[in-house]
């Protein structure tokens, strides 16, 4: 066990990046796919028999034991931009969406039976891409309340905050993107695309969060479950989340947050529970929390 972790951390290191849009494989669906190194394919096959390997048939205890692989994977933002659209896959680096893209392809390959990168792959688009499928920048789930509710219906992940104790619910716009064309790169000289993001965005969208007052309450605790996936919801006008992660329950029972993190420049796990980490902010106003489905 020991070298292959040592395996796995000589291949991160000696990644060397490939240029951006270069094409290197072709997915079963003959869509485009990018990665960020030769080396990608080999580690994610790694990992997939490492799950296999563990035992674990259970969901969100497979999230949980992904996401502790992945402690100290560099966080990098922005991996999936490109002059293209395509089916980006980096392991090798990650963000807060990335991160937990990446633990959902992986479990679910797992709980298949399953040990190849190319069936990780297909899930990674499964649950990436508006119905699955992948198409240019507009069809890439930009927003979470949109990617919560396309993946449900999909039967991927269920929100479960409704039945969270003393959930609240939120009316908001959620249109940030159009109105804020110039922080993104597909957008900024292309009104055509911005007019496609236009039509999926949510107007008067009402969804359930959890305040942040509440998580230190002993009922919620015991509600929340180690692998749960979960978005930091924003006051931020015009988005609903800022920041995604998963939970992890420790010995007290407490919820900590493992996440991609921008401040701490990799996969971690943060330092203080949910409900103090969150004091720090001004901005993120409480929590949405959704897991897998079978």
């Amino acid at each position: 066990m020991k070298q292959l972790l040592v395996l796995i951390a000589v291949l991160m290191m000696a990644c060397a990046p490939q240029q951006a849009g270069q094409q290197v494989a072709q997915a079963a669906n003959t869509l485009q796919m990018r990665f960020h190194c030769d080396k990608d394919t080999t580690v994610i096959n790694q990992l997939l028999v490492k799950g296999n390997q563990s035992g674990i048939k259970e969901a969100n205890a497979l999230v949980e034991f992904f996401a502790r692989e992945l402690l100290g994977t560099p966080y990098v933002a922005h991996t999936l931009e490109g002059d293209q659209e395509m089916l980006t896959i980096n392991i090798h680096q990650l963000d807060c969406l990335t991160f937990i893209e990446t633990l959902y392809a992986l479990t679910r390959t797992t709980l298949a039976g399953r040990y190849s990168w190319r069936d990780f792959a297909d899930h990674i688009e499964n649950v990436r891409y508006r119905n699955g499928e992948m198409g240019d920048y507009s069809t890439r789930i930009h927003y979470i309340s949109e990617w919560i509710i396309d993946n449900h219906v999909r039967g991927n992940l269920v929100e479960v905050t409704p039945d969270l104790p003393h959930v609240d619910y939120m009316v908001k716009n959620i249109d940030y993107m159009t109105h804020h064309t110039d922080a993104y790169r597909q957008l900024k000289d292309d009104s055509v695309m911005v007019e496609k993001i236009r039509k999926f965005e949510l107007r008067n969208h009402r969804f359930p969060y959890l305040k942040r007052s509440w998580l230190n309450d002993k009922s919620v605790k015991a509600a929340l479950r180690s692998g749960d996936f979960v978005s930091l919801v924003t006051k931020a006008e015009g988005l609903d989340v800022s920041h995604n992660g998963i939970i992890i329950i420790d010995d007290n029972g407490d919820p900590y947050l493992l996440d991609a993190s921008m401040s701490g420049g990799k996969v971690m796990l943060e330092g203080k529970p949910l409900f103090k980490y969150l004091e720090r902010s001004k901005t993120n106003i409480g929590i949405r929390v959704f897991r897998m489905m079978p």
